[in-house]
């Protein structure tokens, strides 16, 4: 999906995650002019009126009006405090990136007469390589589906899930997933070091390594379980470190890391709920 825009956009927020999606559509070619952000930190909303030349406001309330898309893209502690004071279009999109605030939530403070799509993106969305959940109600018009998908198309692919609380899964494998990669260079650069290599070999090693990895997957022509046996020769090294992992548990493991992950992405998403008056 093409992903330039040709209707207004207004973020509800200028962090990390809006400022990738603004990147984005204005580098396929949305015209800034059409991008408003509401940005508290003076210092942050200087910034982005330098670099994109997008319409800057201190407040939400100042630029929502006229907007085809509204992006909330504050913390979740904060957003049912940040969307009151909004006067939304009737038949506007409200698309968001909030983690654990339910459309329920959204829904009692916004109305009925706007569309609610919840998403939950994830960091490498800041390179333009992230991956964002996607889910609407029943209900929800497929222009409202078509607008929401193409603003976060900006930052990397994106999927749809049936129910809501599928987001929770997906908040425990791409939301939170990136640390656990993280954590595996971290383990790996720290096994290499004990094995006698110097630290920076072994940061460089396995960074490049999972780098490596991840493209050959991300080209998509082979299973990843198809890749896995292609690198472990019998007899060899990798079976025997594979071996050692499986004998260790560490399919269950990260089984039961993963439904940690989303027994407290649903835990969170009802103490928002609890909390939004």
């Amino acid at each position: 999906m093409a992903f330039q825009i040709a209707q207004t956009l207004a973020f509800i927020g200028g962090g990390n995650m809006a400022t990738s999606l603004i990147g984005g559509l204005i580098a396929a070619g949305t015209d800034p002019q059409l991008v408003r952000v509401a940005e508290p930190d003076a210092a942050r909303a200087a910034a982005l009126r330098e670099r994109f030349g997008v319409s800057i406001a201190a407040a939400g309330a100042e630029i929502v009006a006229g907007a085809a898309a509204v992006v909330l893209a504050v913390k979740p502690q904060q957003l049912v405090q940040a969307v009151k004071p909004l006067r939304l279009d009737a038949g506007a999109t409200v698309l968001s990136i909030a983690a654990g605030v339910r459309v329920a939530t959204l829904r009692a403070a916004l109305g009925d007469g706007v569309h609610l799509v919840r998403s939950m993106p994830n960091t490498p969305a800041l390179y333009g390589c992230g991956i964002s959940g996607l889910y609407a109600p029943a209900g929800t018009p497929p222009s409202a589906r078509d607008l929401a998908q193409t603003i976060l198309d900006a930052a990397g692919q994106t999927c749809w899930v049936e129910q809501e609380s599928d987001l929770d899964a997906v908040t425990a494998v791409s939301g939170s997933g990136p640390a656990y990669f993280f954590l595996l260079v971290e383990a790996m650069r720290e096994a290499g070091e004990q094995l006698g290599l110097s630290p920076a070999v072994a940061a460089q090693l396995a960074a490049r390594t999972l780098v490596g990895a991840a493209k050959m997957v991300d080209a998509g022509d082979t299973d990843v379980a198809v890749l896995r046996e292609q690198v472990t020769s019998r007899g060899g090294t990798t079976e025997a470190a594979l071996r050692h992992l499986e004998s260790a548990g560490l399919r269950p493991m990260f089984a039961a890391a993963l439904a940690a992950a989303a027994r407290r992405s649903s835990q969170l998403g009802d103490e928002l709920a609890a909390a939004k008056t």
